[in-house]
């Protein structure tokens, strides 16, 4: 893609976005949505005063549109302080982390509808915070105050913190890496949030769901976001082709009248056929489709710049990242 095909769509994506003022500059947003604003293998988002340029497109490329981007970017927006680039088809590690090609020291936080978020935003080939589920943590700080939760596959642990700032009494965070539970610790600690009903456990997705199992524990809410696909000796994650069977391995984990929020991103996973495998769980009666939440606008696009949009349709989610939250009941109640 050229400059002059380029410029004009980041123009656009930028024109209908609300911009912070000088006060709002430590919230996070996204600048320019690949797929959905004409130029699929470009993301832009903005961490407070850190853009970050993503690059899906795999080599080689006759344009380098990370440097066309960057250079949109700091004019029209004078006051970041850092850009990082990060390239998703590469065999160097270190680029797909992200390399700091404008100014020195990233952000380290964000702060979201009052909770504050710790950030690495080179910690893996993401950026440490998903922004397609900012809906999923205004929903927890609403109706969480009370709840005893376990996030799985929780990465950095965002949506249980979202559930602790809403008042939940006792929140598990469980993923396999020590590190990246790491900044949920750091993010309730900038919250001032109480350490004491967070526990952190780092643990195979297989092994802590039959150790809860096992001990007994149930949860008002269990939240389930899974990496499209991974593979360990314990088990195997495939968001595509198993798209329900990590359900059925929380189920009894739920309390009757209890939640299961199920996050689905498979990109090649339509959402008809998403939530007709819902529909066929839910089929006993004990489990029931609640709500969608979807995905927040910016991350979609808007009808202003609309160019496009993902390989297979998600309709009826509005984006691939597909977020149902269910009601379970329990047999015997």
């Amino acid at each position: 893609m050229t400059t002059d095909d380029l410029l004009p769509k980041l123009d656009a994506a930028l024109r209908v976005r609300p911009l912070p003022g000088a006060e709002q500059r430590d919230t996070a947003q996204r600048l320019f949505a690949g797929f959905y604003e004409g130029c699929p293998s470009l993301v832009a988002d903005r961490y407070g005063r850190t853009l970050v340029l993503f690059d899906y497109g795999k080599p080689p490329r006759g344009s380098d549109i990370l440097a066309q981007a960057q250079d949109f970017y700091l004019q029209r927006l004078p006051w970041l302080t850092c850009v990082i680039q990060k390239r998703r088809h590469t065999a160097d590690p270190q680029a797909r982390r992200g390399v700091i090609t404008f100014g020195e020291a990233p952000a380290q936080q964000i702060v979201e509808q009052g909770v504050w978020y710790a950030l690495d935003l080179r910690l893996n080939q993401d950026a440490s915070f998903y922004l397609d589920t900012r809906n999923l943590r205004a929903w927890l700080r609403e109706n969480a105050a009370g709840w005893r939760v376990l996030n799985t596959f929780a990465y950095t642990g965002s949506l249980g913190v979202a559930a602790l700032a809403g008042g939940a009494r006792h929140v598990i965070q469980s993923d396999r890496s020590k590190k990246f539970l790491a900044l949920a610790r750091q993010s309730a600690m900038r919250s001032r949030l109480d350490l004491g009903r967070m526990k952190l456990h780092a643990a195979d997705f297989f092994t802590e769901v039959a150790r809860l199992k096992r001990s007994g524990d149930l949860f008002d809410c269990v939240i389930l976001d899974p990496p499209f696909f991974s593979s360990t000796d314990r088990g195997r994650v495939d968001l595509l082709r198993e798209s329900t069977r990590l359900i059925n391995k929380v189920r009894p984990l739920i309390a009757d009248g209890g939640w299961l929020v199920a996050i689905n991103n498979s990109l090649f996973l339509s959402g008809a056929d998403y939530l007709a495998s819902l529909e066929t769980l839910c089929a006993d009666g004990y489990l029931s489709i609640e709500r969608r939440i979807p995905v927040p606008r910016e991350i979609t696009g808007f009808p202003e710049t609309a160019a496009g949009g993902p390989p297979v349709d998600p309709a009826p989610f509005n984006h691939p990242t597909k977020i149902a939250v269910l009601r379970v009941r329990r047999k015997g109640g």
